[in-house]
């Protein structure tokens, strides 16, 4: 089998993930996509999943196409029951999860509510993924160190936790939406980390990606720093990583890496760690957003962490 370039990048390339199970969501395309080929070609079984079955199924075909046992599980993040059935799935086809890779997510202009009446970033980029993380917690467990890794972004550093502002569309901005959602991802794994014993809990920034359809998104003051100016601006908390590739290594180094197999509680990015917005350490603000997570999501108290 060829070496996997991202497994490379991440300083992984060498790690035996055999007998082990992954769960990538949003992996049919980008980030997510470069992830799932990239543990599987460490020899971990993939669970696969995202919203297009054709995508899901061409990625399930990339992976076996390398000899990677696959399998796709479709489920939209807008919809808290789509969320419970994925986890449903996902336990029914293993009683142990090694490494789930939150990565799903988007930035998204337009504002809306899901049906359960939170605005529509923050349901996907937050709820969706707490609520999967604490249904999958009992098969985390199972695993002999199970890992979570959770997707954010230096956005985190401009966010600001309006709990009343993600049942509003008042006053809706795109990118404090976005901001606000990348934060919570700080603080739930910041919460979920003091909570976890056999489990370890770790966030990212991967970088803006370009192909990866996240950087037309942004707002144009963003965005054109960001594509015009790349590695000069590369202190800039979105300037560019070169490649899809690229971005899905400190996501990849996080999932297997024996360096951060003990570790938890820790913010990375480009594969080192790095201190987070000191919004995001505030341990008062973790628990808010923890307890209106439960409450938003309906965890039950046989459920989760």
């Amino acid at each position: 089998m060829a070496t996997n370039r991202v497994a490379v990048g991440a300083g992984v390339a060498d790690v035996d993930l055999q007998g082990q199970t992954v769960l990538v969501t949003g992996s049919t395309t980008g980030i997510g996509r470069e992830t799932a080929l990239a543990l599987g070609s460490l020899g971990a079984r993939v669970l696969v999943h995202g919203r297009d079955r054709r995508a899901g199924a061409e990625t399930v075909h990339a992976l076996q196409e390398q000899g990677t046992s696959a399998e796709f599980f479709r489920a939209d993040f807008a919809s808290l029951a789509d969320v419970r059935d994925l986890a449903d799935d996902v336990k029914t086809t293993t009683g142990e999860l090694d490494v789930l890779v939150n990565n799903a997510g988007g930035y998204f202009r337009q504002g809306r509510l899901t049906e359960e009446g939170v605005e529509y970033t923050f349901a996907v980029n937050h709820l969706a993924p707490f609520l999967l993380t604490n249904l999958l917690m009992p098969t985390l467990r199972a695993a002999p160190a199970g890992r979570v890794v959770t997707v954010s972004s230096e956005a985190h550093r401009n966010g600001k936790l309006d709990l009343d502002a993600v049942e509003s569309l008042e006053d809706y901005s795109s990118f404090s939406a976005y901001a606000r959602s990348k934060l919570a991802n700080v603080l739930f794994t910041f919460e979920l980390a003091r909570r976890l014993d056999t489990v370890t809990a770790n966030c990212l920034h991967p970088g803006v990606v370009p192909g990866s359809g996240f950087m037309r998104d942004l707002p144009m003051p963003v965005r054109k720093p960001a594509q015009f100016f790349g590695s000069l601006l590369a202190w800039v908390p979105f300037a560019p990583v070169e490649s899809v590739r690229e971005g899905a290594e400190t996501q990849t180094f996080l999932a297997a890496s024996p360096e951060v197999a003990d570790l938890t509680g820790g913010y990375f990015d480009n594969c080192r760690q790095r201190r987070a917005a000191p919004v995001a350490r505030d341990e008062d603000a973790q628990r808010r957003l923890w307890e209106y997570s439960v409450e938003a999501v309906g965890l039950q108290d046989a459920e989760g962490v």
